[in-house]
């Protein structure tokens, strides 16, 4: 979704092809941000976190400000990205927040004793999705103040 060399402000993990163009869109729309990388497996996540594999030698984390992070993905669920992004030094302080369907407890639970930043649940309809994705993304690039 963004080109080369281009500074990514916020990273969607989202399998469901739909649901990451409707993130897209709405962040766009509302003019939260235009540099936004999409990836669509919790591995290939990982490996453009930590410069790895396809990403070998791309240093993003200097520009990105938020994770929107989906639990249920293939490769490698969601828990098990925010695991590692919370156990590693040059991550462990980034905002995370957990976009997904599930209303399960465990799940909720199980993300917040992560350390999770927020968990919210993907809304059935349209408009409101766009409204939610909305409201997340203008709170965790504009008015948080994230630790220097």
């Amino acid at each position: 979704m963004e080109e080369n060399n281009t500074p990514v402000e916020i990273l969607i993990v989202e399998d469901n092809p739909n649901d990451a163009t409707l993130m897209l869109r709405a962040l766009r729309k509302n003019h939260v941000s235009n540099n936004i990388k999409i990836c669509e497996d919790g591995e290939e996540a990982l490996n453009f976190l930590f410069s790895k594999g396809e990403f070998e030698g791309e240093s993003i984390l200097s520009t990105l400000k938020a994770i929107f992070l989906d639990l249920k993905l293939p490769k490698i669920n969601g828990l098990e990205v925010l695991k590692e992004i919370r156990e590693n030094e040059s991550t462990h302080k980034m905002p995370v927040v957990v976009v997904t369907s599930s209303k399960e407890d465990p799940d909720i639970k199980a993300a917040y004793e992560l350390g999770v930043n927020s968990y919210v649940v993907k809304p059935v309809q349209f408009e409101d999705f766009v409204k939610a994705v909305a409201q997340v993304g203008m709170y965790w690039l504009l008015l948080n103040e994230p630790p220097k």
